[in-house]
């Protein structure tokens, strides 16, 4: 007589959405933990070594987002997972049609060229909107201190990025020439008195002339978040593009919060897509009008919608 198959129940996208994917071998699941601005401490990452090594396969993946993958983990063992992971605060991620885990780099701790509290902001961002349905595709949020940008903010479907304005208080310069020898985008530059000018149009928000001034001459008037939306990778590339400058930091879950509001909206009834390809289908204006009415002093008066990558074969779709 032949042995019944165990019935496990389990549906396997809500497990995805919950952060277990299903792997190639039977009863097997990749298990994606919840790694927010990609930091952890030496005890969380102890902890995660030694379920790896109790439950899982002989190695774990350090994936593009910042996040660790235990792999091979088998289903009858998700419970025990879960609790062992618990004991060293580390929590599983989600997959699908959610918010996912925010990326950021290492922000103005330590980095020297940080503007911005990134790690402040993907951790709020987390708490707050992790895991939230959208209805539609995943949306991801990545967060860069300074336009170095190396998280690749515009690859986001909404991407954050450290700025600074700089302003130059003549009175208190004395023309020792160190911003316009540390401006490589020719914004600052000798006047006929030797005194620095600024021009503006060049500047890209670095504050390195605010970092260097040793008398203070340059000071910071504004302070903030460049924001792109509609940027994605995969099979059919967007880069996002400009719409907020200078949002304060403390603005960026209520600016978030209004973007998936607008998407949830728009996408309606579309299916699996996401929001670049809304704002192709809507035009740039829907968007900037309905941020607008909430974020006045930030939002850009006009903007172009997410750039095509054309790094595909194939027919093209656009």
């Amino acid at each position: 007589m032949s042995e019944k198959k165990e019935k496990t129940g389990i549906d396997l996208n809500n497990l995805k959405a919950g952060g277990f994917i299903k792997e190639r071998g039977k009863d097997l699941f990749t298990v994606r933990l919840r790694v927010p601005g990609g930091r952890m401490s030496p005890g969380r990452l102890k902890k995660i070594a030694e379920v790896a090594e109790k439950f899982g396969g002989a190695f774990v993946h350090l994936s593009v987002r910042q996040s660790i993958e235990l792999i091979n983990i088998n289903f009858k063992d998700f419970d025990a997972v879960v609790a062992e992971l618990g004991e060293g605060n580390q929590k599983v991620a989600s997959c699908g049609a959610r918010v996912r885990v925010p990326t950021a780099c290492g922000g103005c701790e330590y980095n020297p060229n940080g503007l911005v509290d990134t790690q402040k902001s993907a951790l709020e961002v987390d708490e707050k909107l992790f895991g939230t349905p959208t209805g539609h595709h995943k949306f991801k949020v990545g967060f860069a201190g300074c336009p170095f940008d190396c998280p690749k903010s515009a690859t986001n479907d909404v991407g954050f990025q450290g700025a600074i304005w700089p302003a130059l208080s003549l009175d208190e310069c004395i023309s020792c020439g160190l911003c316009i020898k540390s401006c490589t985008e020719g914004a600052i530059v000798a006047g006929d008195d030797g005194k620095p000018v600024f021009v503006s149009e060049n500047c890209t928000w670095c504050g390195d002339c605010v970092k260097v001034c040793p008398t203070e001459a340059w000071k910071v008037e504004k302070k903030g978040y460049t924001v792109r939306i509609g940027g994605k990778w995969g099979r059919h590339p967007l880069i996002g593009t400009l719409y907020a400058e200078f949002l304060p930091e403390e603005r960026v879950v209520d600016f978030i919060a209004e973007v998936l509001a607008w998407y949830k909206e728009k996408a309606e009834g579309l299916g699996r897509i996401r929001i670049g390809d809304i704002i192709h289908r809507e035009g740039t204006e829907s968007l900037l009008s309905r941020l607008r009415a909430k974020f006045p002093e930030n939002v850009v008066a006009t903007t172009i919608p997410p750039v095509v990558v054309p790094t595909q074969v194939g027919i093209k779709t656009r």
